[in-house]
This record gives structure tokens, C-alpha cells and sequence, in this order.
């Protein structure tokens, strides 16, 4: 890794020994802040803790991250992209050895697929854009998380390769908190529930009520990471999942939805994924598929196998 500053930009490089699919990774659905432009070679821009970040691929092996800022929530602007992108967790290791003997074929396809990451995002921010998700298209949920920031958070402006940008910081717990209701159903697809869920959540979070520091302790099991998280309205056993896997880095959580059922289901021929999904069902699943995957990094594993059902079997493109 390479850090170098020009002017006011801050500019890391990372030369990796495993491959990185920016594209992606930005693009499977666990993030909707990021916008790819087409300047002399594809970047992506988002804004991340108030500041513009670029992050520019220059091959499968070497990654450039830009800021205007030397330090990204407490770390150096490298060794944040690193961990952003988790660079420390060796993919050839989600999988169980029964897993790549019992199912072949998907093991060679999930492959193609390695070099996507699974992200280590803000909390708040994750469990805002889950709480938007619910049965909508990865394009709605995109266009409410940018709603909400444009609405919400601050606009931030740079300039990358000549070109002007203005991009907006997600709004804080306390300003989601206070919104007007209105303006908040506007932006989460003029759905009234979400948006009163979405406030109140928010307001926890202001007050120290959900304190995400404290449910991101390594000490915290996941059943009681998923119990205090659906103490809220809005959010279920798949939410919260998702809130722990891409949230607060527990690659454990397996967050299970319609894409996830059915490949279970063809796949790995769990007959369980074809019955109405309960709370009960829901837990179950996700012991038989820890049975063939790391249960350490079940998440991990199922994002991956998720992304590769999306792409291959299903024939989708858009995140």
C-alpha cells in the first residue's frame, strides 16, 4: 500500500494479492451511495463520514482510493479502504471442504465471483437503507437513499479528473430523527409506516437507546444482536441480519430473502426454503446451510452465493 497526497487530495494506492471486483462489489446489494462514471477509466464516488471518496480500480490486483482528507473513521485513508473492503478475509475460506465436494458445480461458479467484497459500512446508514428495502427493486431502494441524502444530509463538492461533483453525506440519527414526516414519506416511496419506523429508529440512535458501538462488541452473540435490533418496528430477522452482516461486521449473520430461498432451495436442495418463510423456518435454514458453509463467515458466503444466483440463474444487472 502507497499514500501519497497532491494538493488537498489524498490519494492511497492497495496492491492486493487476490483479486477485486469494485464494480461488483459496489453494485450486488449491500450498498446504494455509490456512482460509477465513465471519465479516461470507470471510478466510483460516494461520500462516506462527511468526506468525497473515489475509488478508481487500475486492475483486478491494484485499487487507488481519493479523499480530501487524510482519515476516515479513525483510520488512515489505506488502511480504511482496506478494511472498508474487507481485504483481511481470504474467500477460499468461506467454504467448508463438504460444501465444494457436495456441490461441485456451484463451487465453480461462486469462483468467477471472488472477487467481490463484502463491505464494512456505517450501522446507521445500513440499517436506514434495509428498513428502506422491504419487497422493492435494488433501482427504489437506490433512489430513496438518495432522496434521503439529498434531502437531509449535507452536499459535498470536489473535483476528480477535471470534472466538478457534488454528492450529499448521509444524514445523522438526530436530523432523520427530527424530519418532518411528510418529507420522510416522500422520500421512502410515499410509504407512511416506513418513514414513522425509520424516525424512530433514528430517534433510539440519537438518544443512546441503540447503541451500535455496543452491538458491534465481538462479545455479543447474534441471537441477541437480531433480538435487540427487532425490538423496532420495521425491522425483522432478515433486516437485522443484514444490519449485522453489512453493518457491524458479523459475517456470521445470513440474511435470508426471496433470491436466498431459492437457491437453497435449487441448489442445495433445502426442502424447508419452499414453505412459508416464519420466524422458525428462518432460524432453521440457517442452521442446514451452516452445516455445508463456514458458519463463521455463513454471510460472507451467502452474499457471494447470492450475487452469483442474481448474475447467472436470474439474469440481473442492476444494484
Amino acid at each position: 500500500m502507497h499514500n501519497n497526497k497532491d494538493g488537498d487530495r489524498y490519494t492511497a494506492t492497495i496492491i492486493t494479492d487476490k483479486p477485486v471486483s469494485v464494480h461488483d462489489t459496489l453494485f450486488s446489494g449491500q450498498t446504494f451511495r455509490w456512482v460509477m462514471y465513465r471519465g479516461r477509466a470507470p471510478y466510483y464516488i460516494s461520500v462516506i463520514h462527511g468526506s468525497p471518496v473515489i475509488i478508481k480500480p487500475m486492475d483486478t490486483l491494484c485499487v487507488s482510493v481519493y479523499s480530501d482528507t487524510y482519515e476516515l473513521g479513525g483510520l488512515e485513508l489505506g488502511k480504511w479502504a482496506e478494511y472498508y473492503l474487507s481485504l483481511d478475509i481470504n474467500e477460499q475460506v468461506v467454504m467448508e471442504p463438504v460444501f465444494r465436494f457436495l456441490h461441485r458445480d456451484t463451487a465453480l461458479s461462486i469462483q468467477d465471483f471472488y472477487g467481490l467484497k463484502v463491505l464494512r459500512q456505517d450501522p446507521f446508514e445500513t440499517a436506514v437503507t434495509f428498513m428502506c428495502a422491504q419487497g422493492i427493486g435494488m433501482p427504489i431502494i437506490r433512489r430513496q437513499i438518495g432522496e434521503i441524502c439529498r434531502v437531509f444530509g449535507d452536499p459535498v463538492s470536489f473535483t476528480f479528473e477535471g470534472i466538478r461533483h457534488t454528492n450529499y453525506a448521509f444524514p445523522s440519527p438526530e436530523r432523520i430523527a427530527s424530519a418532518h414526516s411528510e418529507d420522510l414519506r416522500i422520500c421512502t416511496n410515499n410509504n407512511c409506516r416506513r418513514a414513522v419506523n425509520i424516525r424512530k429508529m433514528a430517534g433510539a440512535v440519537a438518544s443512546g437507546e441503540l447503541d451500535f458501538r455496543k452491538l458491534a462488541s465481538p462479545d455479543r452473540s447474534l441471537d441477541s444482536i437480531r433480538d435487540e435490533l427487532c425490538r423496532y418496528n420495521g425491522i425483522g430477522p432478515k433486516i437485522a441480519d443484514c444490519i449485522a452482516l453489512f453493518g457491524l461486521g458479523r459475517f456470521d449473520a445470513f440474511p435470508i430473502d426471496t433470491h436466498v430461498r431459492q437457491y437453497l432451495h435449487d441448489w442445495f436442495g433445502l426442502k424447508r426454503a419452499a414453505m412459508p418463510l416464519t420466524v422458525k423456518n428462518y432460524m432453521e435454514l440457517q442452521r442446514e446451510i451452516r452445516s455445508v458453509i463456514n458458519p463463521e463467515l455463513a454471510g460472507y458466503a451467502g452474499h457471494l452465493l447470492f450475487h452469483c444466483w442474481r448474475r447467472r440463474v436470474k439474469g440481473l444487472n442492476t444494484a
